[in-house]
Protein backbone atom coordinates (compact mmCIF):
# COMPACT_ATOMS: atom_id res chain seq x y z
CA UNK A 1 0.00 0.00 0.00
CA UNK A 2 1.32 3.43 -0.97
CA UNK A 3 1.72 6.24 1.51
CA UNK A 4 0.38 9.70 0.74
CA UNK A 5 3.97 10.87 0.12
CA UNK A 6 4.47 8.10 -2.43
CA UNK A 7 1.20 8.97 -4.18
CA UNK A 8 2.24 12.63 -4.32
CA UNK A 9 5.68 11.69 -5.62
CA UNK A 10 4.18 9.51 -8.36
CA UNK A 11 1.69 12.22 -9.35
CA UNK A 12 4.48 14.81 -9.38
CA UNK A 13 6.60 12.51 -11.52
CA UNK A 14 3.81 12.16 -14.09
CA UNK A 15 3.24 15.92 -14.25
CA UNK A 16 6.97 16.67 -14.39
CA UNK A 17 7.50 14.02 -17.08
CA UNK A 18 4.76 15.58 -19.22
CA UNK A 19 6.19 19.08 -18.69
CA UNK A 20 9.73 17.99 -19.53
CA UNK A 21 8.56 16.13 -22.62
CA UNK A 22 6.82 19.25 -23.90
CA UNK A 23 9.81 21.46 -23.18
CA UNK A 24 12.22 18.95 -24.70
CA UNK A 25 10.21 18.81 -27.92
CA UNK A 26 10.08 22.62 -28.01
CA UNK A 27 13.89 22.76 -27.90
CA UNK A 28 13.88 21.03 -31.29
CA UNK A 29 10.71 22.47 -32.82
CA UNK A 30 11.44 26.12 -31.88
CA UNK A 31 15.11 26.30 -30.81
CA UNK A 32 15.72 30.01 -31.42
CA UNK A 33 14.20 31.35 -28.16
CA UNK A 34 16.23 28.82 -26.18
CA UNK A 35 19.44 29.83 -27.98
CA UNK A 36 19.03 33.30 -26.48
CA UNK A 37 19.09 31.89 -22.95
CA UNK A 38 22.52 30.32 -23.33
CA UNK A 39 25.19 32.36 -21.51
CA UNK A 40 27.48 33.93 -24.12
CA UNK A 41 30.59 32.94 -22.21
CA UNK A 42 30.04 29.24 -22.91
CA UNK A 43 32.23 27.88 -25.70
CA UNK A 44 30.64 26.69 -28.93
CA UNK A 45 27.31 27.31 -30.56
CA UNK A 46 24.24 28.15 -28.45
CA UNK A 47 22.24 25.77 -30.66
CA UNK A 48 24.38 22.86 -29.47
CA UNK A 49 23.44 23.67 -25.87
CA UNK A 50 19.80 24.09 -26.85
CA UNK A 51 19.71 20.66 -28.45
CA UNK A 52 21.70 19.07 -25.62
CA UNK A 53 19.31 20.47 -23.02
CA UNK A 54 16.37 19.22 -25.12
CA UNK A 55 17.87 15.73 -25.10
CA UNK A 56 18.46 16.00 -21.35
CA UNK A 57 14.85 17.03 -20.76
CA UNK A 58 13.49 14.18 -22.90
CA UNK A 59 15.77 11.66 -21.19
CA UNK A 60 14.77 12.91 -17.75
CA UNK A 61 11.10 12.76 -18.74
CA UNK A 62 11.55 9.13 -19.76
CA UNK A 63 13.23 8.25 -16.45
CA UNK A 64 10.36 9.88 -14.53
CA UNK A 65 7.69 8.15 -16.62
CA UNK A 66 8.88 4.61 -15.89
CA UNK A 67 8.23 3.40 -12.33
CA UNK A 68 11.45 1.35 -12.25
CA UNK A 69 13.60 4.42 -12.99
CA UNK A 70 11.47 7.09 -11.30
CA UNK A 71 13.70 7.47 -8.24
CA UNK A 72 16.76 7.98 -10.46
CA UNK A 73 14.67 10.33 -12.59
CA UNK A 74 14.01 12.49 -9.54
CA UNK A 75 17.73 12.87 -8.89
CA UNK A 76 18.49 13.55 -12.57
CA UNK A 77 15.68 16.14 -12.66
CA UNK A 78 17.25 17.94 -9.70
CA UNK A 79 20.58 18.09 -11.50
CA UNK A 80 18.89 19.25 -14.71
CA UNK A 81 17.02 22.06 -12.95
CA UNK A 82 20.24 23.18 -11.26
CA UNK A 83 22.07 23.12 -14.60
CA UNK A 84 19.52 25.29 -16.42
CA UNK A 85 19.22 27.84 -13.60
CA UNK A 86 21.98 30.07 -15.05
CA UNK A 87 19.91 30.32 -18.24
CA UNK A 88 16.97 31.59 -16.19
CA UNK A 89 19.23 34.22 -14.64
CA UNK A 90 20.40 35.26 -18.11
CA UNK A 91 16.78 35.53 -19.23
CA UNK A 92 15.86 37.72 -16.25
CA UNK A 93 18.83 40.01 -16.91
CA UNK A 94 18.25 40.27 -20.66
CA UNK A 95 14.50 40.84 -20.30
CA UNK A 96 14.77 43.59 -17.68
CA UNK A 97 13.96 46.30 -20.25
CA UNK A 98 11.05 44.49 -21.86
CA UNK A 99 7.40 45.21 -21.03
CA UNK A 100 6.41 44.27 -17.47
CA UNK A 101 4.59 41.08 -18.57
CA UNK A 102 7.81 39.65 -19.96
CA UNK A 103 9.76 40.75 -16.91
CA UNK A 104 7.21 38.99 -14.72
CA UNK A 105 7.64 35.78 -16.72
CA UNK A 106 11.42 35.90 -16.53
CA UNK A 107 11.45 36.68 -12.80
CA UNK A 108 8.74 34.12 -12.07
CA UNK A 109 10.93 31.37 -13.47
CA UNK A 110 13.46 31.85 -10.66
CA UNK A 111 11.27 30.73 -7.71
CA UNK A 112 9.61 28.16 -9.99
CA UNK A 113 13.02 26.54 -10.37
CA UNK A 114 13.24 26.14 -6.59
CA UNK A 115 9.80 24.47 -6.53
CA UNK A 116 10.81 22.11 -9.34
CA UNK A 117 13.97 21.15 -7.46
CA UNK A 118 11.97 20.51 -4.31
CA UNK A 119 9.46 18.36 -6.23
CA UNK A 120 12.20 16.39 -7.96
CA UNK A 121 13.89 15.68 -4.63
CA UNK A 122 10.53 14.50 -3.24
CA UNK A 123 10.24 12.14 -6.21
CA UNK A 124 13.77 10.88 -5.55
CA UNK A 125 13.03 10.21 -1.87
CA UNK A 126 9.55 8.73 -2.12
CA UNK A 127 9.08 7.12 -5.54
Amino acid sequence: MQTSQQRRAHASARVMSTFLTGMGVLHFAKPRPFDGLIPRKLPGSPRTYTYASGVAELGTAALLAVPATRRLGGRVATLLFLAVFPGNLVMARRWRHRPWKFQLISLGRLPLQALLIRASECIHRHA
